[in-house]
């Protein structure tokens, strides 16, 4: 099978120029996949479409969808296209969304054999991922907001310990280099390894532990930084530098701990036990997977009762080290509300755009006008001077910023009339991380612990999907949980296309608007000081009771 890679350049094979870019947002994240073959984009199981004719089917919708019709796509299988208005989204999804009490993972997995259902990830199946650069500069925040809380705004001479090279945590090495710090990356297969090496993102490999520890320390002692890559089991490695007595600065996990069956592979297996398990014992795999997880996440709780700074990266990690008898699994923090949540009460997050030309000066020019207008956005700022210094472009050309309300739309409305005067090569879409202010639900990770005890509440991301709807998006996406996720989250999605028509400006103005107001009015509802200030400043209009 021929490999599937986004089109480029200005011809179009649709009939204009949103349905064109959503068709090269479906490609674009197939070329950034982990296993194209399987439509797998990241995180073993998240995926593009649920199987190959869906996929045909989807790319024939969109290739003869009309400017005021709609395609209706249910876990990844396209279902129809209806008459709608020229202001509806041309895309509306819903994937893996499974009722309450049914939405386990067991009833998962057998409505996946029965090809029923797929797992969307988060911008797996919304076409929404551009490679591990969005996760890089979300790691780099993270690591960065450790710095400044817990060692004076440096990590030079700080030892981060994590694992997984996966389509997320291949991130992590080389966020850990940006900030400065010294990061050992354990992971199982080898050949993940290799290529985050050949991607630029990490710089050194070995299969021996003293090795690795020697490149570390060496690192700390000058304070300068370096990616190491220890091919290894997790559970194992994290156990045997507690018994060494070996305490990492900061210490996480982004290995596939969420799915037990595709994901996680336990100690004491290689790849082909997993396979042969997974098919005949599939119970065992997961019980075994469990155990496993549980010792890693207890030397986890060894290293920070010893003084190691350790977050839960937002892979259920601790939810199944807890299952399996770890009682105080969640002693260690989850990041988002550790680390993140004063940003996301005002609506700050990962927001991206994407050159879908495949011209790489586009984003550079786009890079300037924010380096020229946004100076007052030292987050964003900071990251786009660094992007283009570490940071190679995956598939088409992409970046991320972590814009906030109001200042999604400014650059946004900006980028448009760059398209029509013809500043850049062609139109840019817009799409951003479902773990953002309004638009996600998971009681272990986004919504752990908030202030009013709404944790669970998934009303919000699905009033953010309906709202995208009202204001005109491009392509709206409700996403829940699969396997180890399955009844742990719900989020919602949105792209836009800025093709320079006057219409781009009014999508892009209405549901960018909207949609960091829902975050920001999320937030206010449970009492974050925050929030309240935001709406203060920009006039959001609240309902107070």
């Amino acid at each position: 099978m021929e490999r599937i890679t986004a089109f480029r350049g200005t011809e179009l094979r649709c009939k204009g120029w949103r349905q064109e870019a959503l068709l090269r947002m479906l490609e674009n994240v197939l070329e950034n996949g982990e296993n194209q073959k399987e439509l797998v984009v990241y995180a073993a199981l998240g995926k593009a479409a649920r199987n190959w004719d869906a996929y045909h089917g989807i790319v024939k919708a969109l290739k003869n969808i009309e400017e005021d019709e709609t395609l209706v796509i249910q876990s990844g299988k396209p279902i129809g296209i209806l008459k709608t208005h020229a202001f509806a989204p041309l895309v509306i999804m819903a994937n893996c969304n499974i009722v309450g009490k049914w939405a386990t993972s067991e009833n998962f997995y057998d409505l996946q054999e029965k090809d029923l259902i797929m797992w969307g990830g988060l911008t797996a199946a919304a076409w929404q991922y551009i490679g591990s650069q969005g996760v890089i500069q979300g790691t780099y925040e993270i690591f960065a907001a450790i710095a400044e809380k817990h060692f004076n705004g440096s990590l030079a001479g700080k030892f981060i310990l994590t694992a997984g090279l996966g389509g997320m945590g291949g991130a992590q090495p080389l966020a850990g280099v940006m900030v400065g710090a010294a990061i050992l990356v354990v992971e199982f297969d080898e050949a993940r390894v290799d290529k985050r090496i050949e991607d630029g993102y990490l710089q050194k490999k070995t299969h021996d532990l003293d090795e690795a520890l020697g490149w570390i320390e060496e690192a700390v002692s000058k304070n300068e930084s370096v990616s190491v890559g220890l091919v290894g089991n997790a559970a194992d490695i994290y156990q045997e530098l507690v018994r060494r007595n070996i305490t990492p600065d900061i210490v996480t996990d982004q290995t596939s701990a969420h799915d037990l069956l595709y994901g996680y592979i336990p100690s004491g297996y290689n790849k082909e036990d997993v396979k042969r398990i997974r098919d005949s014992n599939p119970a065992k795999l997961e019980q075994d997977a469990r155990a496993s997880i549980a010792r890693e996440v207890e030397s986890m709780l060894a290293l920070k009762s010893r003084g190691s700074i350790v977050f839960d990266n937002g892979n259920n990690i601790r939810t199944q080290a807890y299952q399996y008898g770890v009682s105080d699994a969640f002693d260690i923090d989850i990041f988002t509300e550790a680390y993140l949540r004063p940003l996301f009460s005002r609506a700050i997050g990962p927001f991206r755009w994407i050159a879908l030309t495949g011209n790489e000066d586009d984003i550079h020019t786009i890079d300037n006008y924010i380096l020229e207008h946004f100076k007052e956005n030292k987050i964003v700022t900071n990251w786009i001077s660094l992007a283009n210094q570490y940071v190679p472009f995956q598939g088409l050309p992409a970046r991320i910023g972590w814009f906030g309300h109001g200042e999604r739309t400014e650059l946004a409305l900006a980028v448009n009339k760059m398209v029509r005067d013809g500043v850049l090569s062609g139109p840019i879409a817009f799409s951003r991380d479902h773990l953002d202010a309004g638009a996600m639900t998971h009681p272990n990770i986004m919504t752990e612990r908030m202030k009013d005890g709404s944790d669970a509440i998934s009303d919000w991301p699905l009033l953010n999907g309906m709202l995208s709807c009202s204001s005109m998006a491009d392509l709206t996406a409700i996403h829940s949980g699969g396997g180890g996720y399955s009844g742990y989250m719900t989020s919602a999605g949105i792209t836009l296309v800025a093709d320079g028509t006057v219409e781009a400006d009014i999508r892009l103005k209405h549901a960018l608007d909207n949609d960091t107001s829902l975050g920001v009015l999320r937030y206010a509802d449970a009492g974050y000081e925050e929030a309240l200030d935001e709406i203060d400043k920009k006039g959001i209009q609240r309902i107070v009771l």
